[in-house]
């Protein structure tokens, strides 16, 4: 039988969160540097969520000590960690190198500095309701589904809760709060999952900074002069 979610959660919850930090990079810690993935994780965890880096450090160590057998894995009952490009054999000495770097980062209380997300993950976790609209409704299927991007960003306004929409313009001001370069905005978008070129002649900041002032109109005008939707 699966293991239920709650159990889950409290048992591998974080240490899901830490793995998710890995998939596509590569998990090559040394003792006195974490990789580049672990330090995305330790730079957004540090700054959204620090109660949750000791609860990784615990989770992390505990499987590391009490690694599951393949009877328990074909249970549902441990949580299979992906492959993150090392060997089977490798895998145990790893996770113990991870946890002793989460450690060493709360004992000293390095918080990475704060920058621009570096990672696909911290991309989508830094900014998730951005990923949602842009994976969601400008795909590679866009031209096919709305007459324009206007029209897009319209049927998401319309179709999503106003809250996640404050959310998305929230994000979005956000993100073009780092004064990125024109390619940095390039390269965020498509980390976030949009797969279509903005109109032109809009550049990708350009095209973020409409997007915010749209959803902000169309808001208004779903909601009436009084205020009240």
């Amino acid at each position: 039988m699966s293991m239920k979610p709650l159990e889950f959660d409290r048992r591998y919850g974080e240490l899901d969160q830490v793995i998710s930090a890995y998939l596509g990079m590569s998990a090559a810690e040394e003792p006195d540097r974490p990789s580049e993935a672990l330090h995305a994780y330790l730079r957004h965890t540090w700054h959204t969520r620090p109660w949750a880096l000791a609860t990784a450090e615990k989770q992390i160590r505990d499987y590391a000590r009490n690694p599951p057998g393949r009877l328990r894995l074909s249970l549902g009952e441990f949580y299979p960690v992906p492959d993150v490009g090392l060997p089977e054999s490798d895998v145990q000495n790893w996770l113990f190198t991870v946890a002793d770097h989460i450690k060493q980062s709360i004992e000293d209380g390095a918080a990475p500095k704060p920058s621009a997300p570096l990672t696909h993950w911290e991309w989508h976790a830094r900014f998730p309701e951005l990923g949602q609209f842009l994976g969601g409704w400008f795909s590679q299927d866009m031209p096919d589904e709305f007459a324009d991007h206007e029209e897009a960003v319209r049927d998401y306004s319309e179709s999503t809760d106003p809250r996640l929409v404050a959310r998305l313009v929230g994000e979005l001001h956000e993100l073009l709060a780092l004064h990125l370069d024109e390619s940095d905005y390039a390269l965020a978008v498509a980390e976030l999952g949009m797969e279509v070129d903005p109109p032109q002649p809009c550049t990708p900041g350009d095209w973020l900074a409409a997007v915010a002032d749209e959803l902000g109109r169309f808001r208004a005008e779903y909601e009436g002069p009084d205020g009240a939707a």
